[in-house]
């Protein structure tokens, strides 16, 4: 798109494209017909194609090539209106408290990164974090007691926006002094009988479904003999011989503990971002679009003198 083009004339084009015509467009906008006229039949000639095909008193349509240029100037045209609404809130002080909920099988790091980005994002602007197991978590967000959460997959979507964020390996977590420590990857049907801690069921059900199946597919039923509520208890489970556990691999091990990864299976824990459709926070939309750009990666460390770019251009960009 040539750099003559600025958002008057995306303005123009879309009335005109709703009118149906030049004068309609003109009246609506509060300017003159002939000087919108020049506008476009100018804009048209700079990027060198027809935006409209005129057809006299039975009004305009537009080109194949202006459907296209019509589509961007809509979204254009959206993303100002959103990005001065946010900004004029930011700087009445309107932006509500953002109440983040979060489940303790996420790996902490992914917390710090978001509420790191969130303040680049709305600068000032204060979140809040609620922790709790993923079940009450999603009832809290259909309650609107909560405005977003990161939680382990699978999610009941229903109602809700997902975007996956994060993904990491599931390994295997034991005693550092286990004889399978000695090992650089594990046989799966090996270690399957030993694997006897997990998350309660009835804390995130479709995770646990989810974890039968992976299970199944390698025609290996699960063990439950264990089930805890948080990682730390899984830790210490593991730390006192009731058996084995998958965990995520970026999880922190208390000392005495190690993990290994399982040859010839891919089982991985995936990390979303979660919002009730109905959510009305006026920053969730900004969230939502920078996270399906960028995910929640763990930064990594800029080199020096890198430039570092605002959040807020990056979601016009």
């Amino acid at each position: 798109m040539s750099d003559s083009v600025e958002f008057r004339h995306l303005e123009y084009l879309v009335a005109i494209d709703e009118g149906k015509n030049f004068t309609r467009a003109a009246e609506k906008l509060y300017r003159s017909q002939p000087a919108i006229s020049q506008q476009v039949r100018g804009l048209e000639g700079d990027v060198g194609f027809p935006i409209f095909v005129r057809r006299g008193r039975d009004g305009v349509e537009p080109t194949p090539a202006g459907e296209l240029v019509l589509g961007w100037a809509r979204t254009v045209l959206a993303e100002r209106r959103e990005i001065f609404a946010i900004a004029r809130a930011i700087h009445r002080g309107e932006v509500p408290t953002l109440r983040m909920g979060f489940s303790s099988f996420v790996n902490p790091a992914l917390l710090t990164t978001f509420r790191q980005s969130y303040s680049e994002l709305f600068p000032k602007c204060e979140v809040v974090f609620s922790g709790s197991d993923s079940a009450q978590i999603l009832q809290r967000l259909s309650a609107d007691t909560l405005d977003c959460a990161i939680l382990p997959c699978p999610i009941d979507s229903k109602g809700m926006d997902v975007i996956p964020v994060a993904n990491s390996q599931l390994v295997v977590c034991m005693r550092a002094d286990d004889p399978l420590a000695s090992q650089t990857h594990l046989d799966v049907h090996e270690i399957a009988p030993r694997i006897r801690v997990f998350r309660d069921p009835e804390l995130h059900p479709s995770a646990h479904a989810h974890l039968v199946h992976l299970f199944a597919e390698v025609g290996i039923p699960i063990s439950l003999a264990n089930s805890v509520a948080n990682p730390a208890d899984i830790q210490w489970m593991v730390k006192e011989n009731y058996g084995l556990a998958l965990v995520d691999e970026a999880l922190s091990l208390d000392s005495g503990l190690t993990t290994r990864p399982i040859a010839g299976v891919n089982w991985t824990a995936q990390t979303a971002f979660v919002a009730s459709k109905d959510s009305q926070h006026i920053a969730l939309p900004f969230i939502q679009k920078y996270l399906r750009q960028e995910g929640l990666a763990v930064p990594r460390k800029r080199p020096r003198g890198e430039r570092i770019r605002p959040r807020q251009l990056e979601l016009l960009a």
